[in-house]
């Protein structure tokens, strides 16, 4: 079991290389559109694990179910979520997500695996570094990157999960700050380059992660680059939350990330007139990873690789992106196919946004410099 003891002073050994990294990640965004990963619910449940696999020798005695705790394997089956990571390095992802949507002990407590959190961001940071770093020494021209995955964990903030009482919440934003630090604690000593607070449907979830985040590098005097990718969940063009998408960026835009960006509950086609909004207003680089088209009345993915990846190659030719890669649905062959659709494109130029004092309730304001 993983105990941070002195994570200021271990980490501070590998300073030098993560330095290095982060030069060479901020060279490969200047110099093209860089590849994320696709799904990975969507890898394991083609492997068709059962619930020994998720329980292994550590968790045999677990007093409830555990399988479809894809976080767990981290522990459990190594070994399979390695070769995922491959099969995307394989198909030309430049940067591979780690496999801790679900890790936080807010999560977790639906399986009473509170106490696992520790271990599998760090088990799952050092999964991915172990396979980005083989494959950057295969191609040292092509290095690869490790993005620390933060999902929005099962509860919300801002919105009352009882619609008798819109006054209730089941978190509160210290909860939600410390969960969250706890993660990222584990997954910068476990080798994250990035930390992605991702599939953000509550805007306030998401500013207590950036929150966490921030007292974190102050811990450790070090700063990890932060992407951020929203979910916009319908067709009004709106968070879950109420947000739209550029009142969400006004939110967000005071934690500086290395890129802002969208990703699931729309497939490409959908999500595209939400995208050219946020490239039009952020002034930092752009990531889109769209779900492999809409599920079919079964809750599948049916969307080909070709048609994913021509929506994505369209979006590169009229300037929006920066960052592009599939989420639900996705596989390494979506990935392939969008790698090969975008190679030799250059990114998207950020725009130079006019000063303003720029708010946000669920519309957008701002009010220029005099």
């Amino acid at each position: 079991m993983i105990v941070f003891e002195n994570l200021k002073a271990e980490l501070a050994a590998g300073r030098a290389e993560r330095d290095k990294r982060r030069a060479l990640l901020n060279a490969a965004a200047a110099d093209h559109i860089m590849v994320l990963d696709g799904a990975m619910g969507t890898m394991l449940q083609r492997r068709k694990l059962n619930e020994q696999d998720y329980r292994g020798e550590r968790f045999k005695g677990a007093n409830s179910d555990l399988k479809g705790n894809h976080d767990l394997l981290n522990i459990t089956r190594p070994d399979v979520i390695l070769s995922v990571h491959k099969e995307y390095l394989d198909a030309g992802a430049d940067i591979i997500e780690t496999n801790t949507f679900s890790g936080t002990w807010i999560s977790q407590a639906d399986y009473h695996l509170e106490a696992a959190v520790d271990d599998i961001n760090y088990q799952g940071a050092k999964l991915a570094r172990q396979a980005a770093d083989e494959y950057t020494a295969l191609d040292p021209a092509k290095p690869r990157f490790v993005a620390g995955a933060i999902g929005p964990t099962n509860r919300t903030a801002s919105l009352s999960p009882d619609v008798n009482q819109p006054d209730f919440r089941n978190i509160n934003f210290d909860e939600l700050r410390e969960a969250y630090k706890q993660q990222a604690r584990g997954l910068v000593a476990g080798g994250a380059d990035l930390l992605l607070v991702e599939t953000i449907f509550d805007t306030l979830n998401a500013k207590a992660a950036v929150f966490a985040l921030y007292e974190l590098f102050d811990e450790l005097d070090e700063s990890w680059p932060i992407m951020i990718s929203g979910t916009i969940t319908d067709l009004s063009g709106r968070t879950l939350s109420g947000q739209t998408t550029e009142a969400f960026w006004n939110s967000l835009r005071h934690a500086k990330p290395f890129s802002v960006g969208l990703n699931c509950a729309f497939g490409a086609q959908q999500m595209r007139p939400y995208v050219a909004e946020l490239s039009r207003v952020a002034d930092v680089k752009v990531s889109a990873y769209p779900n492999a088209g809409l599920p079919n009345q079964f809750g599948e993915y049916d969307e080909p690789p070709e048609q994913t990846a021509a929506h994505l190659r369209e979006w590169a030719e009229h300037g929006l992106v920066n960052i592009v890669g599939g989420c639900c649905g996705t596989t390494p062959d979506h990935i392939r196919a969008i790698a090969e659709s975008v190679r030799g494109m250059k990114p998207r130029h950020p725009p130079q946004v006019p000063r303003q004092l720029r708010l946000s309730g669920l519309e957008p304001f701002a009010i220029p410099a005099a």
